[in-house]
């Protein structure tokens, strides 16, 4: 059974299933690959990329409910696009509902994105009357610059941008600059031990006080995700005052990442930030990545893009982050 609506707005010879779990994956895997060409996909990104079929099966296990958060359309039998529903909660108590679909080029312009919208945004309504949460819950939708196709439909239904991710690529880890001017004397660096966790994720957690759209991480998630190999920290006597929160991707052991680099803001522009990004950068590339990558938000008021560039990091794509009233 379905929740939400059941097809009937689909071409004939299409139809919504649910997802079935390990069968489907190498099939939705599929219609990711087929969607490269069309949408311009930038495969090794570390924000939306291009997911294997193990990569899949681990986002679905993570769904609550996925055979009824994730719903698939087939034609006579095959995958050719499926959505997926997942929520979480913001600082601002904000419960942000957020679907995603794919569907393959050559049955766009036929109805079928509509009818994948309209599903998820019922689907939504019934989990939020379920959750409690219709005081501060919003339906969200994701679309990178270069998904003209999703772009229109997400706009033509009343979804608005409310800000956007900007990824850098850092091409050659062989080319990372050396650190130039000193440190402050009273200003060290570190590796990050579990001793250090706490504070680290605090000093994560500050930086981020007060920034809208973002999600709440509890100091046990950051513990239950911890890889500190290429994690480096500043301290100002005994305390922290700043983090590079560096990993190698999982299943591309070339790709490092720059997950976070956050500096109290006291203790901005004494060079330390550009100091632990370089730090990060070169433990990165001992630990084999020969490239690396990172996302920002485009309206960083810290300027952190002007520091990723002077680095060596180039923009690949953009990331549209659009809302819409539950309403």
């Amino acid at each position: 059974m379905l929740d939400g609506t059941a097809g009937q707005d689909l071409p004939v010879g299409f139809g919504f299933r649910p997802y079935r779990g390990d069968e489907d994956h190498g099939a939705m895997a599929a219609v990711r690959l087929g969607c490269v060409e069309r949408d311009r996909v930038d495969v090794h990104s570390v924000v939306e990329g291009l997911p294997t079929a193990a990569e899949i099966a681990e986002a679905s296990a993570r769904l609550e409910e996925p055979s009824r958060n994730q719903i698939l359309v087939v034609l006579d039998g095959s995958v050719v696009g499926y959505s997926t529903i997942r929520w979480w909660q913001e600082r601002d108590d904000t419960w942000l509902y957020l679907h995603r679909g794919h569907l393959l080029p050559e049955h766009r312009g036929q109805g079928i994105g509509s009818a994948m919208l309209s599903w998820a945004e019922a689907r939504i309504r019934q989990l939020v009357i379920q959750h409690g949460t219709a005081r501060t819950a919003v339906i969200g939708a994701n679309a990178t610059a270069s998904e003209q196709d999703a772009t229109a439909l997400l706009r033509a239904a009343g979804y608005r941008r409310v800000f956007s991710l900007v990824e850098l690529e850092l091409g050659d880890l062989q080319q990372v600059p050396e650190p130039g001017s000193a440190l402050p004397a009273r200003i060290r660096t570190g590796p990050i031990g579990p001793s250090h966790y706490r504070a680290a994720w605090r000093t994560v957690v500050d930086s981020y006080a007060d920034t809208g759209f973002t999600q709440r991480w509890p100091f046990q998630d950051f513990v239950d995700t911890a890889d500190p190999a290429c994690w480096r920290a500043a301290w100002n006597g005994q305390d922290m005052v700043g983090v590079a929160l560096c990993s190698i991707h999982r299943h591309d052991h070339t790709v490092g990442e720059v997950e976070e680099l956050s500096v109290r803001t006291d203790q901005r522009r004494l060079g330390i930030g550009r100091a632990l990004l370089l730090d990060g950068l070169r433990s990165l590339r001992e630990q084999g990545a020969t490239t690396a990558r990172l996302f920002t938000g485009t309206a960083n008021p810290h300027r952190s893009y002007d520091l990723y560039e002077s680095v060596g990091f180039r923009q690949q794509n953009e990331y549209v982050r659009y809302r819409k009233p539950l309403a």
